[in-house]
C-alpha cells in the first residue's frame, strides 16, 4: 500500500478513529481519577472504622546509639517523633537534648502521638499613637449655599452641590429635575444651576 493510499484511507475513517481516540481518553481520564480520589496506597493498611489508635507491641529497652536522639528514638518505635516526650518523662532525662551513647532506655507502650491541628499566631494590633489634630480650612467650594442660584466649579456634583445648599445630599435629585438634567452625574464648570427653595 502506498502512503498516498494509506492517507486516503485514513482520512475516510477520521470519524471512526477520533471516536476510538476520544473513548481511550476517556478510559484513561476515568482510571487516573477513580485512583487519584480513592487515595489507597498499594500496601497501606487501613484500620476498620471504630478502632483506635492502639500501642503496638514494642521492645521495653532501646540502647542509644552514636547520633540518635529522643526524636529519631521515638520516630523508629512509633513512627511519630512526637513521642520523645514520653520517651523523657519515663527515663527521667534531666536533659532530653542531649542523650549519651549507650545509655539503656526504656520504651514505654503508648499511643503514637500525631500532629492534629496548629493555631496560627494573630498579627499584634497595630498600635497607635495620638497625634496633633489637623486644623481644616474652608475653602470657598465647602462653604453653604444660600442663594437662589449656583455656578458650578471645577470638582463640583450634584451631591455636594446639594449638601453645600440644602445640608442633604438625597436632595440632589430636586437639583437635577429643577434645571432638566438629562444626565445629572455630568455637570461642567460654569454651568449655572437653579437651587429650588
Amino acid at each position: 500500500m502506498t502512503l498516498k493510499k494509506f492517507l486516503k484511507t485514513l482520512k475516510l475513517n477520521e470519524s471512526s478513529i477520533s471516536i476510538a481516540l476520544g473513548a481511550i481518553v476517556l478510559v484513561i481520564f476515568g482510571v487516573a481519577l477513580i485512583n487519584y480520589l480513592s487515595g489507597n496506597k498499594k500496601g497501606e493498611i487501613i484500620p476498620p472504622i471504630g478502632t483506635e489508635n492502639t500501642p503496638t507491641t514494642l521492645s521495653n529497652k532501646h540502647v542509644v546509639q552514636k547520633g540518635e536522639t529522643l526524636w529519631s528514638i521515638s520516630e523508629q518505635y512509633y513512627k511519630s517523633g512526637y513521642n520523645w516526650v514520653d520517651l523523657a518523662e519515663v527515663n527521667n532525662l534531666q536533659n532530653a537534648d542531649a542523650v549519651a551513647e549507650g545509655t539503656e532506655l526504656i520504651i514505654p507502650s503508648v499511643v503514637p502521638k500525631t500532629v492534629t491541628a496548629y493555631n496560627e499566631a494573630t498579627p499584634p494590633a497595630p498600635i497607635i499613637t495620638p497625634t496633633e489634630k489637623a486644623t481644616i480650612t474652608s475653602t470657598n467650594s465647602e462653604q453653604a449655599i444660600s442663594g437662589e442660584s449656583y455656578t458650578v466649579v471645577k470638582g463640583d456634583n450634584l451631591w455636594k452641590i446639594a449638601v453645600r445648599a440644602y445640608g442633604d445630599g438625597y436632595k440632589w435629585v430636586e437639583i437635577a429635575r429643577t434645571n432638566k438634567l438629562a444626565n445629572p452625574d455630568v455637570i461642567h464648570s460654569g454651568n449655572v444651576l437653579t437651587l429650588p427653595r
